[in-house]
């Protein structure tokens, strides 16, 4: 318990409460655009699966065309001033896809246009966050600030899956992507708040942009550990967002129930987040890449389920499951990167982490509706599942997954 509560003494620091609330918020923002943008364009007179699989590419392919230039930004200026434009950019995005659906224009090349400036946001946004984090966080409790960030960002999945899915239900999607946006500003103001003194790090901006990848790419390939799992991830990634952006809700609506049950599902996973903050907070693996690559297996459980027709209830079981392994993967994965990865390169190397394990997201986002037509919806789901599996397989395989060790605790650790 005393250990809890020294972790919980984060919450006294000023910029990290700024932080910790921002991105909350922001995440809660997020969390009603799955359902929202799923059938509120499903609801679309004439649209069908490869309706919403052009919208979702259409963020997703942005997301990783620009995530390389999103390190470089986040390695050369202060770090909260890329976050403030991000959150920014994506409210405008997502309140012109609430003005077009309230509005009844829906004309899919604008519909994609707002998305892909999401898909821009958010390659800036997350090299910058990973970056900042240990600049608000002491080193001895990197973990405990993670987790912590993870615990908000999960109970706002948790709040958004169910108001997400009770807006669209009761108002429609547009209604819906309005508020996103309108959470997306508030986080915006509170990084804004942050005016974090820019470090050293920033004496690096005189260099161009290709010697800055460089530079990146040298720390990434240096080390199996991180580019052998985002290897595995751009298969698991892909499999991921066909599975979670247009199968899932696909069958929801043909034999689950329509929103109310993808809500469902949605939330048995945010919930399953949660508790996996609660136990990451304390976990301390001696070989932290090994165990969160190992957590990865139990993740290809609610595909399993929903292509061979389990009830809703073990559904969600499965959701919970899979929320549960890849929220200590993320902590433990963030951890390391951050103990491991010099901080004037972090942004960078967190970039080229995100742009691999996403590269192939498209892909699946584009696949999934044409494979559900000439598949079946669940034989499909079944194919994300051993995706799953066989690209963590692949990843064990590798020595420096295996062998990787946590430094020595007894900086971070306290009575029990």
């Amino acid at each position: 318990m005393q250990g809890y509560l020294h972790d919980l003494g984060l919450l006294r620091d000023r910029r990290f409460t700024l932080l910790l609330t921002a991105r909350t918020i922001s995440v809660l923002g997020s969390a009603f655009a799955p359902v929202a943008l799923a059938f509120g364009i499903l609801a679309l007179p004439g649209a069908d699966a490869t309706t919403l699989s052009v919208v979702l590419t259409a963020e997703a392919l942005p997301m990783v065309v620009f995530m390389l230039v999103g390190g470089v930004v986040a390695d050369r200026f202060p770090r909260y001033r890329v976050m403030t434009v991000s959150e920014f950019m994506s409210a405008l995005a997502f309140f012109a896809l609430a003005a077009m659906m309230l509005s009844g224009w829906t004309p899919l090349p604008a519909m994609a246009t707002a998305a892909a400036c999401s898909g821009v946001a958010m390659a800036m946004m997350f090299p910058a966050l990973t970056g900042i984090i240990p600049e608000v966080v002491p080193a001895d409790r990197l973990q405990a600030g993670n987790a912590l960030l993870g615990l908000g960002a999960n109970s706002s999945r948790v709040a958004g899956a169910v108001l997400g899915g009770g807006t669209v239900v009761l108002f429609g999607g547009g209604w819906a992507l309005a508020v996103s946006g309108l959470m997306f500003t508030v986080a915006g103001v509170l990084i804004a708040a942050l005016r974090l003194t820019p470090g050293a790090r920033d004496a690096a901006a005189g260099h161009s942009v290709l010697a800055d990848l460089r530079d990146g790419w040298h720390e990434f390939r240096s080390r199996q550990w991180i580019w052998v799992v985002v290897a595995q991830f751009s298969v698991l990634v892909m499999a991921l967002q066909a599975g979670h952006g247009v199968l899932g809700p696909l069958l929801a609506k043909e034999s689950l129930g329509g929103p109310a049950a993808w809500s469902a599902f949605l939330a048995g996973e945010a919930v399953g987040t949660i508790v996996g903050v609660i136990v990451s907070l304390r976990v301390r693996p001696g070989r932290p890449i090994l165990v969160g690559t190992l957590l990865c297996l139990p993740t290809a459980l609610p595909y399993v389920l929903l292509g061979t027709g389990a009830p809703l209830w073990a559904i969600v079981a499965g959701a919970f499951m899979l929320g549960v392994c890849f929220d200590v993967f993320g902590v433990l994965w963030q951890t390391t990167m951050q103990r491991e990865i010099p901080p004037e390169s972090l942004s960078r190397v967190s970039s080229y982490d995100a742009l691999g394990s996403m590269m192939f997201g498209p892909i699946g986002l584009m696949l999934a509706g044409p494979v559900a037509n000439l598949v079946g919806t669940r034989a499909a789901l079944l194919g994300c599942a051993a995706l799953v599996v066989l690209s963590t397989l692949a990843a064990l395989l590798a020595p420096g997954v295996r062998d990787l060790r946590a430094p020595d605790p007894v900086a971070e650790s306290v009575p029990g």
